[in-house]
This record gives C-alpha cells, sequence and structure tokens, in this order.
C-alpha cells in the first residue's frame, strides 16, 4: 500500500504542479484537496486514510482530539517553521513527525502595500466606477509623502514594510513592547513611545506583530478610538490582535477613513459575515503568503521532507 498524502486548502489546484513530486515515485499517491474542510469531524473523515498531511499556515488546527483520531496518519507538514494550532505534545504522543518548510517574508510585505495604497488612492472605488460608467473621478487620494506611518512591530517583514515607507518619503515611527531605540535606529525610523501616542500621531497604522498572549486583542475599542478620523488601519499579521466587533464598529460610524485586512477571525468567511459587507474596509481573503515563489518553495520542500521522512531521515522536524 503506497504512502498516501492529502494536501489540504488547495484552492488555486497548483500544489501538484508547482513542485516535483515524481521524485517521490511510486511510494507516494498525493491527492489534493481545493476544498476547505469545516470542522472536525469533516476533517477527521477525510483523512482517515492518509499516513500524510500538508497544510498551510494556520487555517486547520491539528488539536489533541483530531490528531487522536488519526491513527494512520505519521507525517504534518505545515508551511512556514512556526505553527500555533498544531498540538506537538499529542503529535509525539500519537507518533506524528511533524515538520514545516521556508516561508518568505517578501509576499506579505509586498501586499501589506498593495492594501495601504489601494486604501490610499481609493482604487477599488476608483475602478469600479470606471467599468460600471459611474463618475469621472469621486475620491480624493491621500498622500503619503510627509505622512506618518505607524508600525506595530519592527520584525523580518514590519523593518522592511519601514523601509518602503521611508523609500515614499514618510516619517516612519515604530512601537513594540520589547523594541528598543537602538533597534528602531537601526532601521531608520523612530520609536514612538508608547503604543497609544503612535497610534494618536499616524495617518497610517500595520500592524506585524506576532500573535500571542501579549498581543491578542492588542488593538480594541479604546485604542481604535485613538486614532484620527483620516487615519488608516492595515492588518496583514493575526486578526486576533484586533478586536473585530470594534473594527467593524470603528468603519460603520466612520471613526477611520478606512481598513485594510487580510485576516479574519474565521477562515474561509463565511458567505454572511459583517467583513464581506463592512465599508470603508479593503479585504482580501488571506493572501499575503500566497505567490508562486513561496508556493513552490513550501510545496517543493514538502516533497523534500516527505522523502525524508521515508528515509528516515527526517529534516525540519517542528516541536
Amino acid at each position: 500500500m503506497p504512502f498516501r498524502c492529502a494536501v489540504l486548502d488547495d484552492f488555486q489546484n497548483v500544489a501538484t504542479s508547482y513542485a516535483d513530486w515524481t521524485v517521490l515515485g511510486d511510494r507516494v499517491e498525493v491527492v489534493s484537496f481545493p476544498k476547505h474542510f469545516t470542522g472536525e469531524d469533516e476533517l477527521a473523515a477525510a483523512l482517515a486514510d492518509f499516513d500524510c498531511a500538508v497544510t498551510l499556515r494556520e487555517r486547520v488546527p491539528f488539536p489533541a482530539t483530531l490528531l487522536d483520531r488519526l491513527p494512520r496518519l505519521r507525517l504534518l507538514i505545515a508551511s512556514g517553521m512556526r505553527n500555533s494550532v498544531i498540538d506537538y505534545g499529542a503529535a509525539k504522543a500519537n507518533g506524528v513527525t511533524v515538520c514545516g518548510t521556508e516561508s518568505s517574508s517578501t509576499p506579505p510585505l509586498e501586499l501589506t502595500w498593495a492594501l495601504l495604497l489601494g486604501l490610499a488612492r481609493g482604487i477599488v472605488q476608483e475602478n469600479n466606477a470606471l467599468r460600471e460608467g459611474g463618475p469621472w473621478q469621486s475620491t480624493v487620494g491621500a498622500d503619503l509623502a510627509d505622512r506618518t506611518l505607524g508600525l506595530l512591530g519592527l520584525g523580518k517583514i514590519g523593518s522592511r514594510v519601514a523601509q518602503v515607507g521611508l523609500a515614499f518619503g514618510m516619517d516612519v515611527t515604530a512601537w513594540s513592547q520589547h523594541l528598543t531605540a537602538e533597534r528602531a535606529e537601526e532601521v531608520g525610523v523612530r520609536l514612538a513611545p508608547s503604543k497609544e501616542e503612535l497610534l494618536a500621531i499616524s495617518d497610517f497604522v500595520s500592524v506585524h506583530l506576532a500573535l500571542s498572549d501579549r498581543t491578542r486583542g492588542l488593538l480594541g475599542a479604546a485604542e481604535l478610538a485613538l486614532l484620527r478620523p483620516t487615519a488608516y488601519l492595515v492588518n496583514t499579521s493575526r486578526a486576533a490582535i484586533v478586536d473585530q466587533d470594534a473594527l467593524l464598529d470603528a468603519l460603520r460610524e466612520g471613526r477611520i477613513a478606512g481598513a485594510g485586512v487580510d485576516v479574519f477571525d474565521v477562515e474561509p468567511l463565511p458567505a454572511d459575515h459583517p467583513m464581506r459587507t463592512a465599508p470603508r474596509l479593503l479585504a482580501t481573503p488571506h493572501l499575503g503568503y500566497v505567490s508562486r515563489a513561496n508556493y513552490e518553495r513550501y510545496y517543493g520542500q514538502a516533497v523534500e521532507n516527505i522523502r525524508a521522512y521515508l528515509d528516515d531521515a527526517p529534516v525540519r522536524v517542528l516541536g
């Protein structure tokens, strides 16, 4: 019986074409699932006859309750080298090896600026009007030059977002709990004295923090109230860092100029989710990591992980 591998959430049907799976020969049977499985029961049923599962980012949780129901599963491969929704202890207890892949910070950096620029210049509204015979010019764009860009987080992605902001001639300031003035100076930006000060002075705020107990709900109703009515918020990091209900209220009431969001509390978004119809919102379906080069890296290294595991020499082991 061949080693069976399930590729989850292959929405674009590209997993088997963006990597050379033939190097695995007839030892492995690969089945791609373009449909997202909702709920643990559906996922447990779908994976019951598989030895391996390849999962994208942190969309599909693998808690102990699920792993206990998959006695055949032996290898779990996650894109990226960090995954907060896999129970590593339960995986080990069930004899499941967990491996990761490399991931580039370039795609989320680029999408951050796509959202920010789209908001600033009303790209979607103006494009729709042009196509539908609407008014010729209906918005007045927000300038970037000489405006303040506030970054929550100045790590790998945040520091690169800062460099682009500086290239646009923006005044860039940053804050995170452990960020130092020395680190900010290395990147060429100013350290904000506090989160509250950053929110109050920024024309654009972009979130680039990892989700943790410390950052969950970091921006709630009180924090969003500090933003100017002309300010924009962009979140390509994790939805739970920003209180979703508070953000929806701010958008509906026009207390901020707009928001660009790529991450949501539930993914994929249900058809009736309020984020689909919120005003002043430019939203994308978690495209931050979705680029050809990144997918080639994910799936190519997934193939390497499978081959190494079958050769009793697993690589990129997590947990």
